[in-house]
């Protein structure tokens, strides 16, 4: 199934028109028809946009298992770097915590 006939599918289900769903996106009205063309190459950023339009993944759309490395973050290090800005649930973590996150990590 190409990207086009997903995107056509999915918009079928939700009750939307092609150029509903490229409105919805930001896109131009005319743009997802020509995706139909093997020789169009969408960027992922219009892709992406066209998924969340619709409430779907890039991957749905793709029909791609995009699963990225893990990020792996030393903790220890980034509680030491000043630069790092550590939040939790979008409130900053005051410094008297930070300072005791460290003691925990460090087991003592």
């Amino acid at each position: 199934m190409t990207l086009y006939e997903r995107i056509k599918k999915f918009a079928k289900l939700r009750g939307m028109k092609i150029t509903e769903v490229a409105e919805r996106a930001g896109l131009s009205n005319g743009i997802i028809y020509r995706w139909k063309s093997p020789d169009s190459n969408p960027s992922k950023a219009s892709i992406i946009a066209v998924a969340k339009a619709l409430g779907v993944t890039y991957e749905d759309l793709t029909g791609t298992s995009e699963t990225p490395e893990p990020t792996k973050i030393d903790l220890g290090a980034s509680l030491d770097d000043d630069s790092v800005i550590m939040t939790f649930e979008g409130k900053p973590i005051p410094e008297e915590d930070r300072e005791l996150i460290k003691r925990l990590l460090r087991g003592k």
